[in-house]
């Protein structure tokens, strides 16, 4: 912008000086001519007044000669013509005047108009040509026939005018160079607070809502200075109260999921007493029961989830890991949860990486438990390691290697308007599945969500201490026995968790041969290269 601001100021004072010469120039030559036509005209007409007041007519060529050299005299030895019908004499013998006397002029002359004058150019020289009739000094002023002429050599007004001209297109220079300077001193005026709100709408834009611009002034740049500071005062305030809104809805989830917890953890038991004693109780009795018990297992899963989404929020989960073979950990996930005779898995051996293991295994439930209920079969998991075809970011394997897990079906994919959300909490592609009634749960899954419910409490008041295993060595929140159905915290716990890897979760909602795939990409940490974690 300063240097369009300074173009444009020295544009327009160059445009303005030549504007200035040029009509400088004008002036000052029609000036100069003008001068000297008066000036000739005048001395014409009174040396010829002077002249005929003696002269005899008709003339001769000797007195005609005569007559054109003392007009001559009086003019300071111009070069005076005198035409008398078809006698000529000239001044100057040996000067050419054919081609500086226009026939235009001799014939205006002829007709008795008065005193005239021509410019012409001859040869390259600006003359002057003045013309006059001689009339006799009767009462009628006829013309006698007479006629005069005068050239004058315009070289010196020529020269004079040229002159001016050269002094004041050196002037433009000067001129130009002090309209640079002012317009550098203009620009820097008006750019300097320009480019401090630039630098604080930067400043702003990064996050930093402190951000203040100084206001000088009562221009229209102090107005938008101040009208910025009112802004982001505004959004300051805002946000700050945002923040505490958002703390306190974290608070609040944190503190009523601790608080269901030992409620939850009878209604554990006793939704268990009357499992087990359901085949003594009427069929209405014994269904009602079992719903109980499913329902409030799955109410104690979705308590831990949002426990597990609580310390992600308050950025208090932290990674337990080790180095861990993945492909047995995967192996591991699906045996406990019985998923081993409906995935067809692909994981070669020797895939080791420093990793959370129960952390992997939230994910891997996660993933292959909405393809299993969502998905067609067959639901494949494949495990890989791939280069990033580059250097890789401290503490990545070498070569930037990463840990590839694929978990595919051949189910009808997913929507377009649910790829965008399918890591969104409580989102659910399905609406019909908002409600379930859990009558499929088994006795197990209820035994064991039972003994997770009513183990140790941690120190936080979580299903076990952050970042480590379960206490009776089982999945972690967010990774109940069926991959955390209904509660629909599932998908953000895994991506949580992935990225608590340095690692993230890619998805292809439509593959070319039908269904969805979910893939686990994680950076390929090392303990030769890495040290603890």
């Amino acid at each position: 912008m300063r240097v369009r601001l300074v173009v444009t100021f020295v544009l327009v004072a160059l445009l303005s000086a030549v504007t200035a010469t040029a009509l400088a120039y004008r002036d000052a030559r029609t000036a100069v001519l003008q001068r000297t036509q008066n000036t000739a005209v005048d001395d014409l007409r009174e040396r010829v007044a002077t002249v005929a007041a003696g002269f005899d007519m008709p003339p001769d060529q000797r007195s005609l000669s005569r007559f054109a050299a003392e007009v001559s005299e009086g003019l300071g030895a111009r070069i005076v013509v005198a035409r008398h019908q078809d006698l000529t004499a000239v001044s100057d013998t040996y000067a050419d005047t054919e081609g500086r006397i226009t026939a235009e002029l001799r014939a205006a002359v002829r007709a008795g108009d008065g005193t005239l004058f021509q410019r012409v150019e001859w040869r390259g020289e600006p003359y002057l040509v003045v013309g006059t009739p001689v009339t006799y000094a009767d009462g009628d002023r006829r013309t006698s026939g007479l006629e005069v002429f005068a050239i004058t050599d315009l070289a010196a007004e020529r020269d004079d005018t040229a002159a001016l001209l050269d002094s004041v297109q050196e002037g433009i220079v000067p001129v130009v160079a002090v309209a640079a300077l002012l317009a550098l001193l203009a620009a820097g005026t008006v750019l300097r607070p320009v480019r401090k709100l630039g630098r604080a709408t930067r400043e702003l834009a990064a996050g930093d809502l402190g951000s203040r611009v100084a206001v000088r002034g009562h221009d229209e740049l102090a107005d938008l200075a101040r009208t910025f500071n009112e802004t982001a005062g505004a959004l300051q305030s805002s946000d700050a109260e945002l923040r505490a809104q958002e703390a306190k809805a974290r608070r609040f989830v944190a503190d009523v999921s601790h608080e269901l917890r030992t409620p939850l953890a009878a209604m554990a038991m006793v939704a268990t007493v009357l499992e087990e004693d359901a085949d003594q109780l009427p069929p209405d009795a014994a269904r009602a029961a079992r719903t109980v018990g499913a329902e409030t297992a799955r109410l104690s899963r979705l308590v831990e989830d949002l426990m597990e989404i609580s310390r992600f929020d308050a950025g208090a989960a932290r990674l337990n890991a080790s180095e861990t073979d993945l492909a047995d950990t995967v192996r591991a996930s699906l045996a406990l949860r019985g998923w081993t005779d409906r995935v067809t898995p692909d994981l070669p051996e020797g895939v080791r990486a420093v990793v959370d293991r129960r952390r992997v295994d939230v994910i891997v439930a996660n993933l292959v438990g909405n393809a299993l209920r969502h998905g067609a079969p067959p639901v494949t998991v494949a495990l890989a390691v791939v280069g990033a075809g580059g250097g890789g970011a401290p503490g990545v394997g070498e070569g930037g290697e990463r840990v590839v897990l694929e978990v595919a079906d051949r189910g009808p994919g997913l929507p377009p308007e649910a790829r965008e959300r399918v890591f969104d909490r409580f989102y659910k592609a399905d609406e019909a599945r908002t409600r379930t009634t859990a009558t499929t749960a088994t006795a197990t899954a209820t035994a064991t969500v039972t003994a997770t419910a009513t183990g140790p409490a941690a120190p936080d008041g979580g299903s076990a201490p952050d970042g480590g295993p379960a206490p009776d060595g089982g999945p972690g929140p967010g990774a109940g026995l069926d991959g955390g159905q209904g509660s629909g915290l599932g998908m953000a716990i895994a991506l949580e968790n992935a990225r608590l890897h340095g690692g993230t979760i890619e998805v292809e909602a439509q593959r070319p041969g039908g269904g969805a795939a979910f893939t686990l990409v994680l950076p390929l940490r090392r303990t030769d290269g890495e040290g603890e974690e």
